[in-house]
């Protein structure tokens, strides 16, 4: 009997130590300690030396093109009344440049014409028809009207002759020598026809 109390003793004593230093730890964020009474404690537990950075970077750009001004062709006029000259004018533009441009020519018809009216009007007519027939076109016109243009102090057949004589020197030669090669190729063919038809008549 003394000895189940011994053991009784015993037992109590090892299980008061034993339930005293017991520890309840539950790992859920925070640590939490229970012993003997129910009392509780968060703590926040780190590694020593760590840190925690956040950068957040953003980045806005925007490429915004807009037209320049346009390029004005500039306006070209003729300094007085009696000026023959044309004028031309042009510009182009894009998004990094403009650009714009103009010249003047001179319009040697209508410097043509004029002189030969003043010609006219000092009593020069065959001048004025001279300097007209300079024209390729005014040529071949007389010479369709049987008035040939002047050459070289000559007038009418004389003319006509030096003109035929010397067709080089004529201001419509491209057109005269194609027209020469027609009415040749044309009497060629003529002629052959009318000598085969008198070749069967006989």
């Amino acid at each position: 009997m003394k000895q189940i109390l011994k053991l009784n003793t015993l037992l109590f004593f090892i299980c008061s130590f034993v339930y005293a230093e017991t520890t309840q730890n539950n790992s859920s964020g925070s640590n939490t300690n229970i012993s003997g009474g129910y009392t509780s404690s968060a703590t926040n537990t780190y590694q020593s030396g760590s840190s925690s950075n956040t950068t957040t970077t953003n980045n806005s750009s925007s490429n915004i093109r807009s037209a320049p001004p346009s390029a004005f062709a500039p306006n070209l006029s003729p300094s007085g009344m009696d000026v023959c000259s044309v004028s031309a004018s042009g510009g182009i533009q894009t998004f990094g440049m403009g650009l714009s441009a103009g010249k003047s020519f001179r319009d040697k018809n209508c410097e043509r014409i004029k002189l030969a009216r003043e010609l006219k009007s000092n009593g020069m007519a065959v001048a004025s028809v001279a300097l007209l027939c300079q024209d390729a076109r005014v040529f071949e016109a007389m010479i369709h009207a049987g008035t040939p243009c002047p050459f070289n102090g000559k007038i009418g057949k004389q003319a006509d002759k030096l003109w035929k004589k010397y067709r080089k020197l004529r201001p419509d030669h491209n057109t005269y020598t194609k027209n020469l090669k027609v009415i040749e190729e044309t009497d060629a063919k003529l002629n052959t026809t009318v000598k085969s038809s008198s070749n069967k008549s006989k």
